[in-house]
């Protein structure tokens, strides 16, 4: 009886171990339709999309950047297409062992390595990046040969290059291009416009490229692409092309540019020519330049460490950055100011007897024993310093700072390039901002009088002093210098004119204007730039300038040849021509140079000659390539 209730309670508790089995397994079931139910119904549409975009990838496509020019249409930066060779930095497990076996099949430099590493750490979220640029086809079909070994690590793109065909010509005015890095893909972000440079490697870095980035730049395409389960591209399903960038067409005249740069040669200096009726840049130099094309790919550290290790600082545009004393080219805007304010007629004259006296100092003139009679029109053909010694002393610095203000003397000029310093126009109000203590901050009479021959604090840009020059050239309306005559859209056909910005006009009789300018075409005529403007064929004004590198004791004699070269005068010249309607204006620095006439006025009347007679000196060279082209069209024919 006992062993049949145990046998029962067995059978019992086993139909509810099945029983409680069935339920556990018709809940799982349950779970698992409801999960499948979930999954490939209610979920579909969902995992349909991924599904879809795991299969295909989007793809952005770069722009073709838009060209630049000159004002005669002469392209100064295009592009090209070429193949490069890129690595997949976060899918490589050691880069330096996948550089090793790329170099087995494609010669890989020093420099390329180098070069790689400085991309590496200046570069955030790239996908790829090149170790190697411009391959030949060669290259690219035995890389191609051999692809399946690197299993989606490294690629071969094509891709487009910029190029600039005249080498360093203007390389300060056009700039170069660098790769994205971390302060570029902030300010992109900041400014709402990455997602326009998704697939874009570099970005304009200086000159024009930087200042008319997003001109130059275009529209970003998209394509969606096929991929495989390596990531490899296996078709293109759709495209949305790119939008070109709009082409950028300078004020600048390349020709004169070249001439500028030749007739500057190998010396430090700057040249900045404008058009007085209009302030548009015909000429922009800064030597020494450097040669962009070397950005292109990335450029190699070692030019790079060259260029900024360099104590002539080619990367240094001296142009807008530049500041220098004036010297005596300050001469002319003073006789105007003299003349506007009453303090001196045409007539007022001296005896200069090679120095002026101002309390216990006396302030020498740059000919020992003087000038003897000097009156206004002859104190800038000779360019007499005690003359303006004693105009400085009599006008005081207020008037002095106030009325230099009209012609933009400690400003910036608005030039659209990033980089220009304002200069110094000193003052008791600057003097107060700029020095710290009491005793350096008051202003003392006898630092006024070295200001009336461009000397003391004056520190001027080449381009300030190009505008005030064209400035006074044109009869006293100052002109915002700009580099970009328009702006053509390709795909369009639309065509952005920049016309002329008047930023203010100098309250200048018109008859003071008309003196100074007289007197400044003595200067060229039978002054101290008579030796460089003999048998001009053209009437012109101008007015030299020698600035101060290093102060010289009160009795202490100047002498050039026991200077150190870097320690050594600059050179100026301002000028313009033609005398009765000027069509170019223009200032001219050469560092260390000596006396302006000597140096930095031969510049410019080869300037002049060429701009306004289309002569060239013997050795000069402007041909471009489209004249090469005319050349060869003409044999033919």
């Amino acid at each position: 009886m006992a062993e049949l209730r145990n046998y029962e309670r067995e059978l019992a508790q086993f139909h509810l171990r099945i029983g409680v089995a069935g339920v556990l397994v018709l809940i799982g079931f349950g779970l698992l339709a409801a999960r499948f139910i979930f999954l490939q119904v209610i979920q579909h549409d969902h995992y349909a999309s991924k599904a879809e975009d795991n299969r295909i990838s989007i793809v952005p496509v770069a722009p073709n950047r838009g060209l630049i020019l000159d004002r005669n249409g002469i392209v100064m930066a295009r592009n090209y297409s070429g193949y490069t060779l890129e690595i997949f930095p976060r899918k490589v497990r050691s880069i330096e062992r996948t550089i090793d076996e790329v170099a087995e099949l494609v010669e890989i430099t020093a420099r390329d390595r180098a070069r790689f590493k400085k991309l590496l750490a200046e570069t955030r979220n790239a996908d790829s990046l090149p170790i190697r640029t411009r391959l030949s086809d060669e290259e690219v079909a035995k890389f191609a040969a051999n692809r399946y070994r690197y299993n989606g690590t490294v690629e071969i793109k094509a891709r487009l290059f910029r190029q600039y065909p005249y080498d360093e010509t203007a390389s300060h005015v056009l700039g170069y291009m660098g790769r994205i890095n971390h302060a570029d893909q902030a300010r992109l972000e900041e400014e709402a416009v990455d997602a326009n440079y998704r697939g874009t490697d570099s970005i304009g870095k200086a000159g024009v490229e930087a200042s008319y980035q997003h001109e130059l730049h275009g529209t970003t395409g998209f394509e969606q692409v096929e991929i495989d389960a390596a990531g490899r591209g296996i078709r293109t399903l759709s495209r949305t092309p790119s939008q070109p960038g709009n082409n950028v067409a300078l004020t600048l005249d390349l020709r004169l540019q070249q001439v500028a740069e030749q007739a500057l040669g190998e010396r430090r200096g700057a040249v900045v020519a404008l058009e007085p009726s209009s302030g548009a840049v015909l000429a922009f130099v800064s030597k020494p330049g450097f040669d962009p094309n070397y950005f292109v790919d990335g450029i190699d550290p070692q030019y790079w460490a060259e260029l900024n290790n360099s104590p002539d600082r080619p990367l240094y545009n001296r142009a807008i950055a530049g500041t220098y004393p004036p010297g005596s080219t300050f001469k002319p805007f003073m006789a105007l100011a003299a003349l506007d304010l009453g303090k001196r007629t045409p007539k007022s004259a001296i005896n200069d007897p090679g120095y002026f006296v101002f309390g216990d100092r006396r302030f020498r003139d740059s000919k020992p024993g003087g000038h003897g009679y000097v009156d206004l029109f002859k104190s800038i053909v000779v360019s007499s310093d005690t003359y303006y010694y004693m105009l400085a002393n009599d006008m005081g610095i207020d008037a002095i700072a106030g009325y230099m203000k009209n012609f933009g003397f400690g400003a910036k000029t608005g030039i659209d390039l990033q980089g220009e310093l304002p200069g110094v126009l000193p003052s008791p109000e600057w003097k107060m901002k700029r020095f710290r203590r009491p005793e350096q901050q008051r202003w003392y009479p006898g630092e006024t009088i070295s200001i009336g021959i461009g000397q003391g604090y004056n520190s001027y840009t080449p381009i300030q002093l190009a505008q005030a020059m064209a400035t006074l050239a044109n009869g006293g309306t100052v002109y915002r210098p700009h580099l970009v005559a328009y702006i053509d859209n390709p795909r369009t056909g639309e065509r952005r004119s920049f016309e002329p910005d008047v930023v203010q006009r100098v309250p200048a009789k018109p008859e003071h204007f008309e003196f100074v300018k007289r007197a400044m075409a003595g200067v060229n005529k039978e002054g101290t730039g008579a030796r460089a403007f003999a048998g001009a064929q053209y009437t012109n004004g101008g007015k030299t300038g020698t600035a101060q590198v290093i102060a010289m004791k009160q009795n202490e004699k100047y002498d050039e040849k026991k200077v150190a070269e870097r320690l050594r005068d600059h050179s100026w010249f301002i000028a313009f021509a033609p005398l009765e309607s000027p069509k170019i204006a223009l200032a001219i620095i050469v560092e260390n140079g000596g006396f302006g006439a000597r140096a930095a006025a031969p510049i410019a009347r080869t300037m002049f000659d060429y701009y306004l007679l289309g002569k060239l000196p013997q050795g000069f060279n402007v041909q471009t390539p489209e004249d090469e082209v005319e050349e060869e069209d003409r044999e033919s024919d």
